[in-house]
């Protein structure tokens, strides 16, 4: 069995009520799928924190605040992922894929245009409803 990773995903809502979603590196697990940005949890580290500091890392947000969502455990077969999901809507910044990903603002019902990650469907139910 292998190690489960225990990743902080933040949905990031602005003002005007859209979703920032992240495109994932063709060369990763699940490449080239849409996903609510985020990164895996240190040791040490609460979710918050790690996602605090994978925003700013990764889209260049800095975070003031994030309120716990929901978690998903998802097996893969080939990788297991424990998604630590929070809100997150209290930010500073313009959002922008600092490691050359790109990064986009979506309306709410628009968010099923997008392929993503099996384990982020019950995110996306969850947003929804």
């Amino acid at each position: 069995m292998s190690k489960q990773i225990h990743v902080a995903v933040g949905v990031i809502q602005d003002p005007h009520k859209r979703i920032l979603l992240a495109k994932r590196p063709e060369h990763l697990h699940q490449g080239g799928k849409w996903e609510f940005p985020g990164g895996k949890v240190e040791k040490q580290e609460t979710t918050s924190q790690a996602l605090i500091r994978e925003l700013k890392e990764e889209v260049n947000l800095d975070v003031v605040s994030t309120e716990p969502l929901m978690e998903i455990h998802h097996d893969y077969g080939d990788k297991q992922v424990f998604l630590d999901i929070h809100w997150v809507t209290h930010f500073t910044g313009e959002a922008e894929g600092l490691e050359g990903q790109p990064v986009q603002w979506v309306e709410i019902e628009k968010l099923t245009d997008f392929e993503f990650p099996e384990a982020n469907k019950a995110i996306l139910e969850k947003i929804l409803s």
